[in-house]
């Protein structure tokens, strides 16, 4: 039997990019269907977060995000972009990619551009860029996210994620009715399918 999974994240948010990575090892060749959800931490107008000139930032990345990463065997970089972008656009293209069976790889794509390699994904370009190294129609993608042609599903999924489901974390995972907070081991995602599976 499926076991229906919702993951509730940030492009921004590198312990989002550290659980997605243990996330998706545990579900390999699992009956799942997984369902990612957008959640913005900072939403415009909140102040944008600038850790690069944040020391506080910057010690919490080496002594908690990175050895975490370490740990789970995820490659990630401090990313030197500041202030960290606002993340709406970004996820208005996500609902774009979702409308043409492409919502994983573009969502894994924009994470790795923000944490592997520090590109700037409040930027419509990059983000076209991205979308078409994925199989986008990038002409398409760029003139979608210039008309705001998905702000207003975006702003029902944050109203989702905020009021309906009451998150107020990411990374958020709800493996049927368990919800796991923040990121995760490898085993702790598969003991979660494994008991959702042995309750139908």
């Amino acid at each position: 039997m499926t076991v229906h999974i919702k993951v509730y994240s940030d492009y921004v948010c590198p312990f989002c990019f550290i659980g997605k990575a243990a996330f998706e090892e545990a579900i390999k060749g699992k009956d799942v269907d997984v369902e990612w959800m957008p959640f913005e931490l900072r939403p415009s107008p909140s102040p944008q977060l600038d850790p690069v000139n944040d020391p506080s930032k910057q010690y919490m990345w080496q002594t908690s995000i990175q050895p975490m990463a370490d740990k789970l065997g995820v490659e990630i970089n401090f990313p030197n972009v500041s202030p960290h972008p606002y993340t709406d656009l970004a996820f208005e293209g996500f609902h774009f990619a979702k409308e043409y069976n492409k919502g994983h790889e573009y969502n894994t794509r924009v994470f790795q551009a923000f944490f592997q390699e520090g590109q700037n994904i409040g930027d419509i370009d990059i983000l076209t860029k991205l979308a078409e190294e994925v199989g986008l129609d990038g002409a398409s993608f760029k003139s979608a996210l210039e008309s705001r042609t998905y702000q207003d599903v975006q702003r029902q999924a944050l109203k989702h994620a905020y009021e309906e489901a009451d998150i107020t974390a990411v990374p958020t995972f709800i493996i049927g009715d368990t919800v796991i907070p923040g990121a995760a081991g490898k085993d702790v995602f598969e003991k979660a399918i494994s008991d959702e599976q042995q309750k139908k």
